[in-house]
């Protein structure tokens, strides 16, 4: 799988109760939690996002409560792929469990900038920073979690759809 897209910047310690604040727990209608994505310290990031854009954060993205519901307001937001420092546990499991794209990058996390448009090879683990000309190496996932993303989650994945 490739991404190219835009660059959201954020910082570490983003946690799930930023990502999708808890008073917005009340439905599972992913198009309505992608409207509140990232509000609480963003509140434009709604209006912003386009398809395909990439979100990059510092350490331990994802820490909080345990809800799945973080990464798919972000995966239906538009985001293509995350690409973090370090991602707390749950989060990096749930993440790969819905089907949302997510790599560790501590050298990329750290030098892409706000807007920088990104490409994204998933599959080998290859990020380049178009605007800056910089290229990182991420550990790709092993094949058999690359196809529960590509099939757009767990589930999926096992029920043998892919999205």
């Amino acid at each position: 799988m490739k991404f190219k897209g835009t660059a959201f910047r954020y910082g570490r310690d983003v946690d799930t109760d930023v990502i999708i604040p808890a008073r917005y727990l009340n439905t599972q209608d992913e198009k309505d939690l992608a409207s509140h994505c990232m509000e609480d310290i963003d509140q434009t990031f709604t209006q912003r996002v386009k398809p395909g854009d990439i979100m990059v954060a510092g350490e331990n993205f994802g820490c909080g409560s345990s809800r799945e519901h973080a990464p798919i307001a972000i995966k239906a937001s538009g985001i293509s792929v995350v690409i973090a420092a370090t991602f707390a546990r749950i989060f990096y499991r749930n993440a790969i469990n819905i089907g949302l794209p997510i790599m560790e990058c501590p050298e990329a996390a750290a030098s892409i900038r706000e807007g920088d448009e990104v490409e994204v090879d998933f599959d080998a683990g290859a990020i380049r920073d178009i605007s800056q000309g910089q290229t990182w190496q991420a550990a790709p996932f092993p094949p058999f979690i690359q196809e529960i993303i590509q099939a757009g989650g767990l589930l999926n994945s096992l029920k043998g759809d892919s999205k």
